[in-house]
């Protein structure tokens, strides 16, 4: 127990060290953008088109390379396949950390855009894998919920750490700080392997001697590439039950909402109020600190009384209000108020999943999450080709109308509509959710 423990306080090392260089960029790339191609503006289109273009592609890929990760996480082992992402996470760092003139940055853009095609969540996708690989069942959650307050906790020391470093400084902070976690893990962290009990790294092609000593009525072993839903398989699942689809429909247009702040609320903000790299940072640390808090402490004690999905409709409606609150905002305190909603924000993201993993049977959790992460994808690829030319048009003089938080004010619809559908989702256990979606995956 004590090696466990051990080998997990690594992996938590790890995963702090490669969040912290990731979060410590994000206030200062808005300032590094438009320096490099609209230098002495507020306002620059390409620069929003540039994102969403990125934001995009970075969705297509990793809709395609998260279930290759995996996969080949169970055969080859965890820590090898940690080593791929949180080494290429280091090479667009380090070309801002050397300048950020417009050459620079395209070389950056373009490095970026291939290397977050693998290194976009796949991090902590090994990381939860490597948790489940050391874990009980029974304690797996309270370990995923550690693993996420190690990464919020990345994210508040990270903002801080941007709060008084130099743009310049910033990069190369998180250039060290990546190049470190990658040697931290190397040298400490254990190598974990599934038990290759299940068959599941046994090669496709057997010696023609011992497929023949073996038992016919042995249950046969799917192959690992089976081990990824087919399209066919998706669908089938979404029909299962109604309120799975219902819950997806939801996590599409959540997704879609936030996939359209990430693309367009920054440069909203800098256009509107000319915040800087210090007044984001601000933002993210009180959003940050109040997510926390919230999710450690108060959601755990509303969860029994108010259930999942009331839980769900109230952080959804409050996301609402807060979006329509940055589009009307008249003053540059109006977003510092509104991200203090945050504290009940956060609900909906864990109680969306709840709900879905209340539809799906005990042997289907792994494919019910996946399909929602599906959807989520494909929504965060659809929501930069909307907003971003939506933001650009509204930010710039030939507007029709002035209205520069117009393409927020659709987020906030885009939300209404997931507050609605969230209405209509019954949360309770499905009772023949066991039988539909075993039916959908048998193969």
């Amino acid at each position: 127990m004590e090696k466990k423990l051990t080998a997990l306080s690594h992996l938590f090392v790890t995963v702090f060290l490669s969040c912290f260089a990731s979060f410590i960029v994000i206030p200062a790339i808005t300032d590094v953008t438009m320096y490099a191609l609209c230098p002495g503006t507020d306002e620059c289109s390409l620069a929003i088109y540039l994102s969403g273009f990125q934001q995009a592609i970075i969705g297509v890929g990793t809709a395609l390379m998260m279930p290759l990760i995996g996969n080949l996480s169970d055969q080859y082992g965890r820590k090898a396949l940690l080593t791929l992402p949180m080494t290429l996470s280091i090479i667009p760092l380090a070309v801002l950390a050397c300048s950020r003139t417009t050459n620079y940055f395209y070389a950056y853009y373009a490095l970026r855009t291939l290397t977050a095609m693998v290194c976009e969540g796949s991090i902590n996708c090994l990381a939860l894998a490597y948790l489940a690989d050391n874990i009980s069942d029974s304690q797996r959650a309270s370990a995923f919920g550690i693993l996420s307050g190690i990464s919020s906790g990345a994210f508040v020391c990270a903002t801080l750490a941007a709060h008084f470093l130099s743009t310049g400084s910033t990069f190369q902070v998180a250039t060290f700080v990546s190049m470190l976690a990658v040697v931290y893990m190397r040298i400490f962290l254990e190598e974990s392997i599934p038990d290759q009990v299940d068959g599941m790294t046994q090669p496709i092609l057997k010696e023609g001697e011992n497929a023949i000593q073996k038992d016919v009525n042995e249950p046969r072993k799917m192959p690992v590439s089976k081990k990824i839903p087919s399209l066919k398989d998706i669908i089938c699942l979404l029909k299962s039950s109604p309120s799975f689809s219902q819950a997806a429909v939801v996590a599409f247009f959540c997704s879609l909402a936030e996939g359209g702040m990430i693309s367009s609320s920054m440069y909203y903000l800098k256009a509107r109020f000319h915040f800087n790299k210090n007044q984001f940072a601000d933002l993210m640390l009180i959003a940050g600190v109040v997510a926390t808090i919230s999710q450690l402490f108060l959601m755990p004690l509303l969860v029994s009384p108010l259930g999942d999905g009331r839980l769900l409709s109230i952080g959804l409606l409050v996301t609402c209000v807060n979006a329509i609150l940055h589009s009307i905002a008249w003053s540059a305190w109006v977003p510092y108020a509104a991200t203090a909603l945050s504290i009940v924000m956060v609900f909906a993201p864990p109680s969306l999943r709840s709900i879905v993993s209340k539809q799906a049977g005990a042997r289907e959790q792994g494919k019910a999450q996946g399909c929602i992460s599906g959807v989520s994808s494909l929504a965060n690829i659809i929501a930069p080709l909307i907003f971003s030319p939506l933001t650009a048009m509204f930010l710039s003089e030939e507007a029709p109308f002035y209205f520069p938080g117009f393409s927020i004010m659709c987020i906030a619809i885009t939300l209404m509509i997931a507050f609605i559908q969230s209405l209509m989702i019954d949360s309770a256990p499905s009772t023949s959710s066991d039988t539909n979606s075993s039916n959908c995956m048998d193969v």
